[in-house]
């Protein structure tokens, strides 16, 4: 089979897809992946071959960065109205549709945010599988996306789907238990839940003192956030672990306690096998890899879905949340403090251990790829 896998977007869109990408490569079809023109390195660098969907549009050197607000959730509705479901799924159906025409793909499996790819792969009758990337939902609603959705449906010669109901496609794939979406969000009934890569062991860290690891993934580069952590960690005995990203010199935070190290970027799995406690803003893909680890988080929402993510771990005792804009250095500091099991037990750490083990029961992507097969 020719698997085309597509994503719009960054990192967070494109990593779901990879193990699945790399199982359906393992079992002998042929893969390749279409996203964005700035992201063909990175497709490239997981082994694959990239094809693009847009020219590289690739920030230029000093550009200043975005002011850090205050999460906003109807901010972050417009975004996935104007800019998924209006402007990036006219470009990316067109751009979709004239890769499907040429690479000739016996099935296209998108992130499920590119909605483009679905109807290009609609228009043309390619079966389709998406991949859940908002882990606890709450963005892809018919009163967010349906209208201008059906604007370029029409555009297509597609009837209208004013309930999402065709959106899914053939197959819906969430790499992640069904305890981490919401309920008033659930997933559609068939929906196929698996591991979002290896099962996990479940071991204890041996530290001689709770070591903490702080990312904000490789987009957000808030320095104020990391300056109030850093703080924290002066005045608490915990051994703290900072990636600050590709944009961000270590060097230029100055000398650090011996209790503190700073990087541009560890991997994630290097890292959290040894790790008590993860602070980060509440990425579906940081916050699935910590639970497949067993480790609650400290969460600092930004933005896109990280608010939803908080709440739900919030609800599930995995997580504690902290407001980005108003905490405190002593606010984090007590946090990490109760979190590590230093003022009010184990219960984080008990709650994210039954979170792992759901997610080490599940199946494995390779399932998924059978499921895949079946579509042609």
């Amino acid at each position: 089979m020719r698997i085309l896998f597509t994503f719009i977007g960054g990192s967070g869109h494109l990593r779901p897809l990879l193990p699945f990408a790399q199982a359906a490569r393992a079992a002998g079809h042929t893969v390749a992946v279409a996203g964005r023109g700035s992201r063909i390195d990175e497709i490239a660098g997981a082994g694959f071959t990239g094809i693009p969907t847009s020219p590289p549009n690739h920030r230029p050197p000093g550009a200043e960065e975005d002011p850090l607000t205050a999460p906003d959730r109807q901010r972050e509705e417009q975004v996935m109205r104007e800019a998924f479901a209006g402007g990036g799924a006219r470009t990316h159906a067109e751009a979709v549709r004239r890769i499907a025409l040429d690479w000739k793909p016996d099935v296209i499996v998108r992130d499920e945010v590119d909605f483009g790819s679905a109807i290009a792969a609609e228009s043309l009758g390619i079966p389709t599988a998406s991949v859940v990337v908002l882990l606890a939902g709450g963005l892809i609603r018919p009163d967010v996306v349906a209208e201008p959705l059906d604007e370029l449906r029409a555009e297509y010669e597609l009837d209208p789907d004013p309930d999402l109901t065709k959106l899914p496609g053939q197959l819906v794939i969430m790499p992640a238990p069904q305890i981490l979406r919401d309920p008033r969000y659930a997933l559609p009934a068939g929906t196929f839940y698996c591991r979002p890569s290896h099962a996990v062991a479940v071991t204890t860290p041996t530290n001689e003192r709770p070591k903490v690891y702080f990312t904000l993934g490789t987009i957000d580069t808030f320095r104020e956030l990391f300056d109030k952590v850093l703080a924290a960690a002066r005045t608490i005995p915990v051994d703290l672990v900072v990636t600050v990203g590709p944009k961000l010199d270590p060097a230029s935070f100055g000398p650090q306690p011996e209790n503190v190290r700073i990087e541009r970027f560890i991997p994630q799995d290097e890292i959290l096998p040894t790790t008590d406690l993860v602070i980060a803003h509440g990425g579906s893909g940081t916050l699935v890899g910590s639970l497949a680890h067993g480790l609650p988080s400290i969460l600092l929402p930004l933005g896109a879905d990280q608010p939803h993510n908080a709440d739900r771990c919030v609800a599930l005792g995995t997580a504690c949340q902290l407001d980005p804009i108003t905490f405190t250095s002593k606010d984090a500091a007590d946090c990490i403090m109760e979190l590590t099991g230093k003022v009010a037990g184990v219960s984080f750490h008990e709650a994210a251990r039954r979170v792992q083990a759901e997610i080490n029961a599940l199946p494995s992507p390779e399932r998924a790829v059978a499921l895949i097969e079946q579509l042609r």
